[in-house]
């Protein structure tokens, strides 16, 4: 079973702290935020930054921890898919396998026609796209996610069911069935309470609420059983009642964590 430690779950590691910490917490793989998902966030620049970017390959050579995906594209309004070819470029080199995207643009057609146009960019960088829909987002649920691929039909993007988000959008095991297999290549797992906080704590809740897999309420197992034999594992489950712990003992608590779900599925 191969894992991977999204970088949501030790957002405020650096780049080689994250590396580390994914090391420690014996993931094969690490998800890589080199993209901020909103013009407000903020991230250790990588793109553009020669030194730090040899410095993570060596760091990947020394660790034997590789980069599953990396992440954020938002598609927005303001989207222009031509400047994110410098991020592609930074995935190619780090043989990243995935870049991570969010639908969030209220025009459908224009997310539609960004989505695709992503898509086949990425393809001339040997990466997949993963489509993620989120609860507090314009594209909030599996059928809305769905309908994106329907009209792009890309060849080369998969849905990325996330735990909570799913929960949180009321979808159920069923939504699930009929789905082709080889549009879900990896989840991101996670644990949590059932009954949902008010619509506006989602986004609280989904960068600093979430539990490790096996210690909250969600029927993980289930979950997986409906999903892919052998489907990736990649852990995004930032905790802020554990803030306080170095990234490094956090990711040891949820690799250890995941372990001991995973055991008994």
């Amino acid at each position: 079973m191969r894992m991977s430690l999204a970088h949501l779950t030790v957002l405020d590691a650096s780049p080689l702290e994250l590396l580390d910490a994914a090391k420690a917490g014996g993931f094969d793989a690490a998800g890589l935020r080199i993209i901020p998902p909103m013009p407000s966030d903020r991230i250790v620049e990588v793109i553009g930054n020669e030194p730090l970017l040899r410095s993570i390959i060596r760091r990947m050579e020394e660790t034997g921890v590789a980069i599953w995906d990396i992440e954020a594209v938002w598609l927005t309004p303001q989207t222009e898919v031509s400047t994110l070819l410098p991020a592609l470029e930074v995935g190619q080199r780090l043989g990243a396998r995935h870049l991570l995207v969010v639908g969030h643009d209220p025009v459908f057609d224009r997310m539609t026609d960004n989505f695709a146009a992503l898509c086949e960019r990425c393809a001339a960088f040997q990466l997949k796209v993963a489509f993620e829909m989120m609860s507090y987002v314009e594209v909030k649920t599996l059928r809305q996610a769905k309908a994106v691929f329907d009209v792009v039909k890309p060849t080369n993007a998969s849905l990325l069911i996330d735990a909570l988000h799913f929960f949180r959008s009321g979808a159920t095991l069923e939504d699930l069935v009929g789905i082709d297999p080889a549009l879900l290549e990896y989840v991101h797992l996670c644990d949590g309470v059932m009954v949902p906080p008010p619509p506006d704590e989602l986004r609280a809740e989904g960068r600093g609420g979430r539990l490790y897999p096996g210690e909250g309420e969600f029927p993980l197992v289930d979950l997986l059983h409906a999903l892919p034999n052998g489907i990736g594992l990649a852990v995004e489950a930032p905790n802020a009642h554990l803030a306080g712990l170095d990234v490094f003992e956090r990711a040891r608590r949820c690799g250890d964590a995941t372990r001991r779900f995973a055991a008994n599925l």
